[in-house]
This record gives structure tokens, sequence and C-alpha cells, in this order.
């Protein structure tokens, strides 16, 4: 690095004075400080632009090791998946073959049907809208009203105009 000095600096501006003038000195001063300025701009953008490389290659290189530990662990869960498959395919060759059921006892399509369309009745009651606490009641209210219907329902006939809000 240059190692310039408050007297090296001095000695600087004098001759500058001499050899440019005090006319023109200012001038100079001012557009050698614009392109000092221009200068450390430049040297910034390209500091942040190498920093910018760094963390972009080191992005890169995380990126392959995370590919790298996920197609590990997709394989190894796929051997893990064609293993069990595999067993579960021989337990069920060996109970088969060693079991003389025969396919009759199946119930009917139309059977499967019937018992589909009454699970899902059944499913619609239990996860249906109305709350628990409607049904429960066992159908004493024949429909439901709003909150404020209820409250013009069930109002003293002169609570309203003593607190002076009609």
């Amino acid at each position: 690095m240059i190692d310039i000095g408050l007297t090296k600096l001095a000695l600087i501006g004098v001759v500058a004075l001499v050899v440019i003038g005090p006319e023109r000195l200012p001038k100079v001063a001012r557009m050698a400080g614009s392109l000092f300025g221009r200068a450390q701009r430049y040297i910034n953008e390209v500091k942040t632009e190498v920093s910018r490389e760094i963390e972009l290659e080191e992005l890169r290189k995380m990126q392959k090791d995370v590919e790298e530990a996920a197609s590990d662990v997709h394989s190894s869960i796929s051997k893990s998946v064609a293993d069990a498959e595999n067993s579960i395919n021989d337990a069920w060759n060996d109970n088969n073959s060693g079991s003389s059921t025969s396919w009759s006892s199946t119930p009917s399509p139309e059977a499967l049907t019937i018992k589909a369309k009454n699970f899902r009745k059944k499913k619609l009651a239990r996860n249906s809208a109305v709350p628990s606490w409607y049904k429960n009641q066992s159908g004493r209210r024949t429909r439901v009203i709003s909150a404020a219907a209820r409250v013009a329902k069930y109002r003293p006939i002169g609570a309203g105009k003593s607190a002076g809000f009609f």
C-alpha cells in the first residue's frame, strides 16, 4: 500500500498550486475528488460482485449436497418399500397356497353399493354443519332463528325505550 503522510500531501498540494495555479486548482480538486469517488464506488461494486459469486458457488455446493442426500434417502426408502412389498407378497403367497378359501363368500357389487350409500349417509349425519347441541335437543325446535330475531322475540316490552335506544 502507498504510504502517504500529512507532509507528503502538503508537498503535493503546494506543487499543484504552483503548477496549476490558484484559479484552476478548485476545479481540478473537485474533478479529482469526483474521480476518486467513482473509483471507490467501482471498487465497492467489484467487491460485492465477487462476494456474490462466492456465495453463489457455496449455494451451488450446498444444493449439490442436498440433492445427493435426497437421492440417497429416496433410494433407501424405495429399497425398504420394495423389501416390504416382497415380504408381503411372500406372506400372501404362503397364506393362499396353504388355505383353500373360495372367493364365492365375497359380497356382490350391489350389496357393496348399498353398504357404501348407508355409510355415506351416516357419515354425513355425523359430520354435517348442524351443531351437536341442536341435534341433542331431539327435534324440539323446528327452525333456527337468527340472533337479532331471538333478541327481538325475548326482549321485555319496555326495555328498549327506558334505555334510550328508541
